[in-house]
């Protein structure tokens, strides 16, 4: 004999979704991380102009005060607080606050992430930087890039072997994603990087963010 399925679950099987209801309200938390600019403020906006109460966040509290002044001036729910997803003091006073604060969070888009090449410039000097905020600090909601791209035409791993792992989710683990990036910037630090088969454009941001989105891949399988 089967289980008997549980009533609850019978019963949200058989109810049609109310798309027309938000599941969030003015008491829903979202902290957006890299909020003072760009993507990360459009997204702060966003959300607050859909009735949530955003918390935006930046590594300069000048910066991010600003942004959030900006919001608020339009009359949106927006608080600010200092964040730098890669120092491990101010993401633990930035926990101890939230909690303190609001209880908790139901949204985190950590959208926080750096490119130091303009233009045609292509120098990886900042390389584990990038690498450690755009791919490491970024767990939870990711904010990729069209750079990040597998297959890109003009912009892609040359590495065929490595692109068919990468793409397969047979083979594509969290493992290969680190290893990836670990020999990546072995050959940074060798300065052997360019004739490994890397991206030619904005290296290390495109492998930052090919890790990214290869990651969100690999924990959906």
């Amino acid at each position: 004999m089967g289980s008997k399925e549980p009533a609850k679950e019978k019963e949200r099987k058989k109810t049609p979704r109310n798309f027309s209801s938000p599941w969030w309200s003015s008491e829903t938390v979202a902290v957006v991380t890299g909020g003072n600019r760009g993507i990360g403020f459009e997204i702060a906006r966003q959300l607050a102009d859909h009735g949530l109460s955003v918390i935006l966040t930046s590594r300069e509290s000048s910066a991010g005060l600003e942004a959030a002044n900006v919001l608020r001036e339009l009359g949106l729910s927006v608080d600010f607080h200092q964040l730098d997803v890669l120092d491990s003091l101010s993401i633990k006073t930035f926990a101890e606050w939230i909690q303190q604060t609001h209880g908790g969070l139901d949204v985190l888009v950590n959208n926080a992430g750096v490119n130091y090449n303009m233009g045609s410039d292509n120098s990886v000097e900042n390389a584990k930087n990038v690498v450690d905020t755009n791919y490491y600090g970024a767990r939870i909601v990711n904010v990729s890039s069209r750079l990040g791209r597998l297959n890109g035409k003009r912009n892609r791993l040359e590495d065929k072997d490595l692109r068919e792992q990468l793409a397969s989710m047979e083979t594509l683990s969290e493992e290969l994603i680190d290893r990836t990036v670990s020999t990546f910037l072995q050959q940074v630090e060798d300065d052997t990087y360019t004739s490994g088969g890397w991206p030619q454009v904005n290296t290390d941001y495109s492998v930052s963010k090919l890790a990214v989105k290869c990651l969100y891949e690999a924990n959906g399988k």
